[in-house]
């Protein structure tokens, strides 16, 4: 399996991918080169989840992250949630994913803009590769109060080198 056939796969530094939700022999096949972190920003409730990724991923010897994020109504405790699970990233690559990697790129345009230097004109140039011609208010007004939080850093921490290598 190329990681391209994904759904929505985006690369994004050497062992950071997001993507839409992986089928289990996709997982089975991330986990075969070498993927060791799964992050899934989906719902139970999402468009094609997959009901046993947790046990698959376990089996397989991956970590597995949920956070589950509702599509109308992301939380800033959601984000924060994540921030954390990305600063903490044992070492290996990392598949980033929700149901269509919308969550996915969303959470991490706002994390790279606090934690790795990037501009808001990189973020949403990051989100608009699979966010193109879609807009929605309730996620428009979600990364408008992460990006005006008070405090927020651009530190390039542990984490952030952990992200991008």
């Amino acid at each position: 399996m190329s990681l391209s056939e994904l759904y929505n796969a985006l690369p994004i530094a050497p062992h950071l991918l997001s993507a839409g939700q992986p089928t289990a022999d996709q997982l089975r096949a991330l986990a075969a080169a070498g993927y060791r972190t799964v992050i899934n920003l989906a719902t139970p409730a999402s468009e094609n989840h997959l009901p046993e990724e947790a046990e698959l991923l376990t089996a397989l010897g991956l970590r597995y992250v949920p956070i589950p994020v509702l599509w109308n109504a992301p939380q800033a405790a959601d984000f924060a949630q994540f921030e954390q699970v990305m600063l903490n990233l044992p070492p290996g690559p990392v598949l980033l994913h929700c149901a269509a990697n919308f969550r996915a790129t969303a959470f991490y345009a706002l994390f790279a803009e606090r934690h790795l230097g990037w501009t808001k004109a990189q973020g949403e140039a990051f989100r608009a590769q699979i966010w193109q011609g879609y807009d929605d208010p309730v996620w428009e007004r979600f990364l408008a109060e992460i990006r005006g939080q008070v405090g927020a850093g651009r530190d390039r921490g542990p984490g952030g080198a952990a992200a991008e290598g």
